[in-house]
């Protein structure tokens, strides 16, 4: 017979300031196979974990309930517990009365005492039909993939690469850098962000262990940690990027004119044109979407000959070149090249977009002094559409008068609830250096309140105010259109307790950050989940932040939810210290509470097959009959197969019949 050691945590208040932890224990001494039943202040301590040891050294238990809080945080804790004092750490079960008894029922101290007796019945019932479990272990592929070439992505890239291991740098834009690199300065040092970022950039292109895949995305991944096998789409360029040296003569012989994206579309670029001036790896592209063909002829065929001068007829951009890497003769797929690649682990570093200003009608979007605050940071940088000159976008005249308009799209019932974090110093950071360099602008900046709560963030906010930059505390509810195009902002100020009307040139967004559409497919092909915001969800908001329910996939930057410049760097080192660590083991435990198939019960129906959420089950011919047989490298546990057996051919490695129906069985008991 089992005998099952029962300890109770008071976990301080937590449990039992609501929970009679003295009468759960006593309870618990009245069960079948409880031999001994202790309680303690913490049970996670080292005191609380000393006690356990001895009753398992001394042979008084064989089995271990620990009543507390949830085992999602502790139970490794136990598990390890076990293991030093020489018994299976599988003998155990964790009742968990806090989540599920005082958190709860803190209102019925009584109700909340008779149901976690009934969970450590629950709990202890289990114990009594528990088997020892050994665990498993597969080998780990010594790479990692990065998607994302933003400086979450690069940073991460490079911490795993100065490791030693082989990282290759997923990035769906022609050059890495994202959205840091279309940054002026940076707060609250007011550094060159190109100054900064650039130098990184190029490291991490040169690096040997770092192989960056630019104009690319990831278009399929299976497996399972330390054996992710993942499909990469590399996007048609059209240029041959072998030949091409970036000298840019290409993009200046095109004659075609679009918006360009890099510097939000204030400017124009070519079909044919280079990302940005610092691009890594600096190649040309060719936007088919709005190439018009000025050849004449088709991709993939020969030049026509001219009868005048006898010579091939080139395209405007295959003429320029001076290296030969455009052609348009090559047949080239429009849906570019796939290639197969294998990683041990994955980081997440996608990034984020900003709401545009089309998505607040209120907010006078048809003007085009209506501008977004990354419109604004291209507008002020030397390598922005008017080199670094303060123009008004509708007549390239000098502003006199700018609003700032903070929390459009955050903290809005409407969009977005959440704070974006660094919308506030931005707009100081944007404010002071338009005022330092035009001390003549007067520069509103309409707020619900400042928050600047990092590291010199204050006396910058602090800064701004003495240099004249008037804070008007209150929500801007609309914008007019006024002659000379000029923007009427109708706002409230809360100081004075009156509606307050602002006649500006020039009107910057504060817009939120979010998550782009993309995101969703991503998720849908690695398995991630989103929180309640829309960000990448990670596997403990606390403890893990940078973990996902997805083992072996970690997220790093503004995927996860808002952040500056140095918590991504933070979280991008963290995110490539915990991938590493599967890479330096060389090997994974594969958790043993997994299903089995008994293949005499099986008939081989073939249901559990299209349940797998993790594609786990194949049939395959056994004894001359189909059977259903499991990958336990791809099987996480869920029980889903189990559950829809019609057979009851498959087992749950810790969870058998006799396990589940004596849990039921104490739950259904009166405490």
């Amino acid at each position: 017979m089992s005998k099952i050691g029962v300890y109770v945590c008071h976990c301080g208040e937590n449990i039992a300031g609501v929970v009679d932890v003295e009468d759960v224990r006593q309870y618990a001494e009245q069960l079948d196979g409880v031999t001994v039943t202790r309680r303690n202040l913490f049970m996670c301590s080292d005191p609380g974990q000393e006690m356990i040891r001895q009753d398992i050294a001394s042979g008084l238990v064989d089995r271990v309930v620990v009543a507390a809080c949830t085992p999602r945080t502790h139970e490794p804790i136990f598990r390890t517990t076990l293991e030093k004092a020489g018994l299976n750490k599988y003998l155990f079960e964790m009742a968990n009365i806090r989540d599920q008894g005082s958190w709860v029922h803190a209102h019925d101290k009584y109700g909340a005492t008779a149901k976690a007796k009934r969970i450590v019945a629950s709990a202890v019932g289990k114990a009594a039909n528990l088997h020892p479990l050994e665990d498993k272990f597969v080998d780990v592929t010594p790479a990692a993939l990065v998607i994302g070439g933003g400086v979450a992505g690069i940073f991460s890239a490079l911490e795993l690469a100065k490791m030693g291991h082989k990282v290759y740098l997923v990035e769906k834009q022609p050059s890495i850098g994202g959205a840091m690199a279309m940054l002026d300065k940076t707060f609250p040092t007011n550094d060159c962000s190109a100054c900064i970022l650039t130098p990184v950039m190029v490291e991490a292109a040169n690096h040997p262990n770092i192989e960056l895949l630019t104009c690319s995305e990831v278009a399929d991944v299976n497996g399972y940690i330390g054996n992710f096998n993942v499909r990469i789409r590399k996007n048609q360029t059209y240029v041959d990027w072998n030949k091409c040296t970036g000298c840019g003569a290409c993009a200046e012989a095109c004659p075609v004119r679009t918006a360009n994206e890099f510097n939000g579309g204030m400017d124009h670029r070519g079909a044919a044109y280079i990302h940005f001036p610092q691009a890594v790896p600096k190649k040309a592209v060719v936007d088919m979407s709005v190439c018009i063909n000025c050849a004449g002829r088709k991709l993939g065929t020969e030049p026509r000959i001219s009868k005048k001068t006898g010579q091939p007829v080139l395209a405007a951009c295959e003429k320029a070149c001076p290296s030969g890497a455009i052609d348009r003769s090559h047949h080239l797929p429009a849906e570019g090249t796939l290639r197969d690649i294998e990683v041990g682990v994955i980081i997440v570093a996608t990034g984020y977009q900003v709401m545009e200003k089309e998505n607040f009608p209120e907010y006078a979007p048809d003007s085009p002094n209506v501008i977004t605050a990354l419109q604004m940071e291209r507008l002020i940088s030397a390598t922005g559409p008017t080199g670094g000159k303060l123009l008004r976008p509708s007549d390239h005249r000098k502003p006199r008068t700018i609003s700032f308009v903070s929390c459009v799209g955050s903290r809005d019932v409407r969009h977005h609830t959440y704070c974006s974090r660094v919308c506030c110093m931005y707009m100081i950071k944007q404010a002071r250096l338009i005022k330092e360099k035009y001390p003549d602008i007067r520069i509103f900046m309409h707020v619900i309140d400042v928050r600047a709560p990092g590291k010199d963030f204050d006396e910058y906010y602090t800064r701004a105010r003495d240099m004249g930059i008037t804070f008007v505390k209150g929500k801007v509810g609309g914008m007019e259109i006024l002659p000379a195009d000029q923007v009427r902002v109708l706002g409230y100020d809360v100081d004075l307790g009156s509606n307050i009307e602002v006649d500006a040139d020039m009107v910057v967004l504060a817009s939120a950050m979010e998550q782009p559409p993309t995101a969703k497919l991503l998720a849908r092909k690695i398995g991630l989940s989103f929180d309640g915001a829309g960000f990448f969800k990670e596997l403990h908001p606390k403890l893990k932040p940078v973990e996902t329910a997805v083992e072996g996939v970690f997220l790093a930057g503004c995927c996860q939810g808002p952040k500056d410049i140095p918590d991504t760097v933070s979280q991008a080192k963290g995110a490539a210290a915990a991938a590493a660590i599967p890479l330096c083991q060389g090997k994974v435990r594969i958790d043993p509470t997994i299903s089995e198939v008994d293949t005499e019960k099986c008939s081989g129906c073939g249901i559990c097959t299209p349940l797998c959420p993790y594609n786990a089950i194949v049939l395959k011919t056994y004894s001359g009959r189909p059977r259903a047989m499991i990958d336990i490298t791809q099987c996480k546990g869920c029980g889903v197969c189990t559950a829809a057996c019609p057979s009851a051919a498959i087992l749950l490695h810790g969870y058998t019949d006799v396990q589940i129906l004596s849990q039921i069985a104490a739950l259904t008991r009166a405490a």
